[in-house]
């Protein structure tokens, strides 16, 4: 009987390693496979993001657009019935100062302590006096406004009813650290809550 041919050793272990190679192979491609789907996804997830926030904004920016008559004066009627003057002020009220206070940023009074408000505002007073005696006393109405601001929780923030009460607890504030009624306006400029 003749024997077979017996291969040798290197040719065996050559064969031997083939599958290994071809399969590293393949689990190198399955994860780059992985991780291409995977920055495929997530790019496809924050472009519909941001895609979605620009329409959102540009209804927002068209619900409020305000017409510009031949002189390019904006028409402020807003559609609440309120007649204007050419200045903006409502009829019948006199026409005050406007004083920016620079945005404020507090921990809400949460259990944990995770969200924070940035409100920026802006005052109007009854007059340049009054606006320059809120610029001298910037430091007070910061601290007031610091610990009102502080005391209120994301529930005391998340409506409108609620910004509203907010605005009104804001000018007795004002009230408090101006004296009289100087203040006759807060319009929330900025709001951040997180």
């Amino acid at each position: 009987m003749a024997k077979k041919a017996e291969k040798p050793a290197e040719e065996v272990a050559l064969e031997g390693e083939a599958p290994k190679k071809s399969k590293k192979k393949l689990f190198i491609m399955i994860g780059i496979l992985v991780v291409l789907l995977a920055a495929l996804g997530a790019g496809g997830w924050f472009g519909y993001k941001w895609w979605m926030g620009r329409k959102a904004a540009a209804a927002g920016d068209s619900a409020t657009e305000q017409k510009v008559d031949e002189h390019g004066k904006k028409d402020d009627k807003g559609g609440h019935g309120e007649k204007k003057d050419e200045k903006g002020a409502p009829v019948g009220e006199a026409a005050g100062e406007l004083v920016s206070i620079p945005p404020l940023l507090v921990n809400l009074a949460e259990p944990q302590g995770r969200r924070y408000l940035k409100l920026a505002l802006d005052v109007e007073v009854r007059d340049k006096v009054a606006a320059d005696e809120l610029n001298k006393n910037m430091a007070k109405v910061k601290d007031s406004l610091l610990l009102l601001l502080s005391s209120k929780t994301y529930e005391d923030l998340g409506s409108l009813e609620n910004k509203i009460l907010l605005k009104k607890e804001i000018v007795e504030r004002l009230t408090l650290v101006l004296g009289e009624q100087k203040v006759q306006r807060v319009y929330i400029t900025e709001i951040v809550i997180q």
